[in-house]
């Protein structure tokens, strides 16, 4: 009863997210400085993870490949697709949810605490827009991320092929352009649309609606994180289901 509850009290708070608007003038600069918080401080994280674990998809995949019979340009074909398809947009999201959710919910469970919530609304001003609008919008820039994370997936796919010695160069790009699928980039872009709202509104709502001090934001922080995970791949198996069979 009390997850159908709070349930409820997600969707309002996204209703009233929308309700009275705070200035342009205003609303900008909060967007700016959320893209640099969510997105530009977290672009190094993702290029680092995406790197390496391009690097150990493709390692594993031409070590598996082990018979004489299968062409080697396979393992280039298996790493764009575990990536494109799982691993960039899945993946990192989960990652992020860790790093962006705990900080969106820390930061405004924190305003909770110290009663900063409740001064806006003695001024007038739509807390949840001035505080949650504003990540929405930024993490809608989130697929920048994730396209970087496809691309140096891939490279560090690359790498790893030609130094490790389990293929040349002519094969492992052969296999990233073979039978290439258009549509598999826009799934995986569609995927990070909605995983970008999910990591912006889900640690926003724990972080908003928490009770208690200092304690509470860092317990509220890790059921964020949790929550935000659950969603994401419970989602990330509907939205497969339904684009992709």
């Amino acid at each position: 009863m009390n997850y159908l509850h709070n349930i409820g009290k997600y969707f309002l708070m996204i209703k009233e997210m929308f309700r009275k608007p705070t200035k342009w003038s205003v609303m900008k600069h909060l967007i700016l400085k959320d893209i640099d918080d969510l997105i530009i401080s977290s672009l190094g994280i993702v290029a680092f993870i995406a790197f390496f674990v391009g690097g150990v998809v493709t390692i594993q995949t031409a070590l598996n490949i082990s018979n004489p019979l299968i062409p080697k340009y396979l393992v280039g074909f298996a790493t764009r697709q575990s990536i494109i398809l799982e691993f960039a947009p899945t993946f990192i999201s989960i990652i992020m949810a860790g790093k962006v959710g705990s900080f969106i919910t820390s930061s405004i469970g924190t305003m909770r605490v110290t009663e900063q919530i409740d001064a806006l609304e003695v001024m007038g001003i739509n807390s949840l827009n001035y505080l949650v609008f504003p990540k929405v919008i930024a993490l809608m820039l989130y697929p920048f991320a994730i396209s970087i994370a496809i691309f140096l997936g891939i490279v560090g796919g690359m790498a790893a092929c030609v130094y490790g010695g389990f293929t040349t160069l002519e094969d492992y790009i052969n296999g990233v352009q073979l039978d290439f699928v258009p549509f598999h980039l826009t799934y995986a872009f569609i995927k990070t649309f909605v995983f970008a709202f999910l990591l912006a509104t889900i640690p926003s709502f724990h972080g908003y609606y928490m009770k208690g001090g200092a304690l509470e934001v860092g317990k509220a922080s890790t059921t964020s994180f949790v929550w935000t995970s659950v969603m994401i791949i419970l989602l990330n198996y509907i939205l497969t289901q339904m684009l992709l069979s």
